[in-house]
């Protein structure tokens, strides 16, 4: 995956509205490009590739003057990209390309010699040299790597950035010898083996009432009207300053353990599939209907889940602790004992105390699974099969891990 490295542009009104030109520009040729892809049947030829596309949009360019006017490396680089997304569908690392829209996909790229037009003006501020554009003064939060090409990107919320795809120096191990695990959750975002809980923030009380009333207020408003417009906005400035927070506790997170712990060890989670939405369930009473509730239950843990940044706190430690992280299978991590190693769903005796029937030992569930994850701690054949027929006899206990 790419390693991008980002800084907030501050265009002029005049720059911005250039700016959104070329992303225009840029939204076009992807859709243009993923419309012939998508016209693909078996009954015809092979969809024009990049080479082909290439040479059409030069003769595009010839007869359109609106097209003319924009950046030919931002068109070619739209063109280049919707291959690149081709080629990751086919070998299923990624998902099938979809439509860019306008106001969610605001952002191109621009590569080559053109890349490196980046000035240092003084100790906090540079400028960059975009194509069309001018020159748009950037804030330096960080030394400018050195990358061969970069992405402008505009939020919901009206903030321009620039990101470099460079991939930083991993930090080194302290040589102690420590190991930590790491237990992700909802109620505590990170529970370390050593005790230590810490918590994701969000959005403070008063910020939660404003983004509900402002939730109310859009779905009140007109489509396309002007209301509905700032309401959209002003929800996603709250939800953008949720994002940064959370970005922010993720790459704080992620160094200190980098720098005190040789090895990581956390749950081998699929996260992506956790948050997924899903199916609906008949009402084995009415069957022509669905069980209420289940989705909007569904949607609440999916919410907690991503609200306190499980994906991205596991991606930034095998970015900065490279090697040193170590995936464990999650399953009974929270069943049991760190102590004796019993293993039934009675120890959990609520989702915060964990207290084990067989030794007695009681601490926190959330540490006590951490503690689990931190010794590399797996369910034996015959542990798991007392474990299940324990399930079989008591369905009532069976939760989730």
């Amino acid at each position: 995956m790419d390693f991008v490295s980002r800084f907030r542009m501050y265009p002029t009104p005049a720059q911005q509205t250039a700016l959104l030109e070329q992303c225009r520009h840029a939204r076009h040729m992807w859709n243009l490009a993923l419309e012939q892809w998508s016209l693909w049947t078996r009954d015809r030829g092979p969809t024009p590739g990049y080479v082909e596309q290439a040479k059409q949009l030069t003769e595009a360019r010839a007869v359109f003057g609106w097209l003319r006017a924009g950046s030919q490396t931002v068109q070619q680089q739209a063109l280049r990209d919707l291959d690149q997304a081709v080629k990751n569908y086919y070998t299923g690392t990624h998902q099938r390309p979809t439509w860019r829209k306008a106001g969610r996909h605001e952002g191109f790229r621009i590569v080559g010699p053109q890349a490196s037009r980046i000035v240092r003006l003084n100790r906090k501020w540079a400028a960059v040299n975009v194509p069309k554009v001018g020159w748009v003064r950037l804030r330096l939060s960080r030394a400018v790597p050195d990358a061969k090409s970069y992405r402008v990107t505009c939020d919901r919320a009206g903030r321009w950035h620039l990101a470099f795809a460079a991939k930083p120096a991993p930090i080194p191990a302290p040589g102690t010898g420590e190991v930590v695990g790491v237990d992700r959750g909802v109620a505590v975002a990170a529970a370390l083996s050593t005790g230590e809980l810490l918590a994701c923030p969000g959005l403070t009380e008063r910020e939660q009432v404003r983004l509900a009333r402002l939730q109310r207020r859009l779905s009140r408003c007109r489509r396309s009207s002007n209301r509905r417009r700032r309401a959209k906005v002003a929800i996603a400035k709250l939800q953008a300053r949720a994002g940064d927070r959370r970005k922010d506790w993720v790459e704080k997170t992620s160094t200190d353990l980098a720098r005190r712990f040789d090895v990581v060890r956390v749950e081998d989670l699929r996260v992506t599939q956790m948050t997924r939405r899903p199916k609906p369930k008949p009402d084995p009473e009415r069957p022509d209907r669905y069980l209420p509730n289940r989705r909007a239950a569904k949607a609440s843990l999916n919410r907690g889940i991503l609200a306190n940044g499980w994906g991205g706190l596991v991606r930034r430690l095998e970015h900065k602790a490279a090697g040193r992280v170590e995936k464990v299978n999650p399953a009974y991590t929270s069943q049991t004992c760190s102590v004796c190693g019993h293993c039934v769903p009675d120890n959990r005796e609520s989702q915060a105390v964990f207290r084990c029937v067989a030794c007695g030992h009681r601490a926190n569930a959330d540490v006590n699974a951490a503690l689990n994850i931190a010794a590399g701690r797996v369910v034996s054949a015959r542990r798991e099969s007392s474990v299940r027929a324990s399930l079989k006899r008591e369905p009532q206990l069976a939760t989730s891990v």
